[in-house]
């Protein structure tokens, strides 16, 4: 009875490790390259934040002789003062066009607004929507408060009063997270990442197993054949689970191995994700290759086509990562009921593996009984399906 099962199971193994280009998508392109340059990105971005923050910047000033003293303050945050544009039109064409990030206008009257200690009005053009110059711009918006607070500060040092009055509060920032849980702020996009390699590492075989044996007319012979239509139909799952955990473990491996590359601590966090955390997330997500791939080949075989079925199967990927958008928008803490809801369960414990929070054991079992049990409804589905004799129509 057995051997007829994993004779299916190994054909189907076989006949898609075969198909070289649907098996470089689904289990090398995805799983590796994908979490590879998604880090690379998220690494990328972060030394260029650094670099910004601490490079010389080149900051476009018109009337820089109005105000020598704010010029020189401006010197001394790392901050060139060069030329800009000849008036505030010019200015505004600038950073409109993106030929500048930045620009600072100093009126002719400046210094005498300064001298008579009336509020000295500066005119600072960027364009907020600009994402490639938000760090330059920040840097220049914080020192001209800084230099705000100085001049406030000498006025009132002048006049005898001192400049802490204007400060009656002196606040404390605790930050009682820890460097893991400002990792997981982070990183909690991987849950979701190591669900969709999943998914996408057992799609081409489930279509190719059902949809694929129909568009070939192959399916009705196949079904002639001495074999129970139950174990056929559990000889495709298993390879396509099979193949599921393939990918989600290379999918891991892959991402385990690009965070060392990427400067994480230097922003004072430390993702949990040692290789024992990545056996526990492979063994928390596997169940969820059975729930994938028996869903998946459920519904590719009311398809009449690979085609068809790929259009089908590209959205029914997306589902059952819904529920982790919806979470992650709301802000929703781990609780017992949701451990009964695929992927979201995993995601939320996930989540509190790279935090290095405490795992609920009950949290675990529960997920992954439930994960299994919807997993085993749907392949009990699919089997009742393929002793329809209308399945062939």
């Amino acid at each position: 009875m057995m051997r007829s099962f994993f004779i299916v199971c190994f054909k189907e193994i076989i006949d898609n490790l075969r198909d070289r280009r649907s098996l470089l998508t689904s289990v090398m392109l995805i799983p590796v390259l994908m979490p590879v340059f998604m880090m690379f990105l998220i690494g990328f971005q972060l030394e260029r934040s650094f670099d910004t923050a601490e490079e010389l910047i080149e900051l476009p000033v018109i009337g820089a002789e109005h105000a020598p003293n704010l010029m020189r303050f401006l010197e001394s945050r790392n901050i060139d003062i060069v030329a800009g544009p000849a008036d505030g039109v010019a200015a505004t064409e600038a950073v409109w066009a993106s030929e500048e990030d930045v620009v600072l206008l100093v009126p002719s009257d400046f210094g005498e607004e300064l001298a008579e200690m009336i509020p000295a009005t500066v005119e600072l053009y960027f364009d907020q929507a600009n994402t490639t110059g938000i760090a330059k711009i920040s840097r220049v918006r914080d020192a001209l408060f800084g230099y705000n607070q100085t001049v406030a500060g000498i006025r009132l040092s002048a006049r005898g009063v001192n400049p802490a009055l204007l400060r009656p509060l002196n606040i404390d920032h605790i930050d009682v997270s820890t460097p893991s849980g400002r990792a997981a702020i982070l990183l909690g996009i991987l849950s979701y990442l190591f669900l969709f390699a999943l998914l996408m590492g057992g799609m081409y075989l489930a279509i190719d197993a059902t949809a694929g044996e129909r568009e070939r007319g192959s399916l009705e012979p196949l079904l002639a054949l001495p074999v129970a239509r139950g174990r056929l139909i559990l000889g495709k799952i298993a390879a396509t689970s099979v193949f599921m955990s393939i990918s989600l473990a290379l999918c891991l491996m892959s991402v385990f191995a690009t965070l060392r590359f990427i400067p994480l601590e230097q922003l004072g966090m430390t993702p949990n994700f040692s290789l024992n955390v990545v056996i526990a997330a492979f063994l928390l997500l596997c169940p969820f290759a059975l729930t994938g791939a028996s869903l998946m080949t459920l519904f590719a075989s009311f398809t009449k086509s690979y085609k068809e079925a790929q259009t089908w199967l590209g959205i029914l990927i997306l589902v059952p990562t819904m529920p982790i958008l919806i979470v992650s928008f709301l802000s929703l803490q781990p609780r017992f009921e949701f451990m009964f809801i695929p992927a979201l369960s995993q995601h939320l414990i996930l989540v509190d593996m790279i935090s290095n929070e405490p795992i609920s054991s009950l949290h675990v079992a529960v997920s992954v009984l439930s994960t299994l049990a919807v997993g085993a409804i749907f392949t009990w589905v699919c089997v009742r399906l393929y002793h329809r004799e209308a399945l062939l129509g």
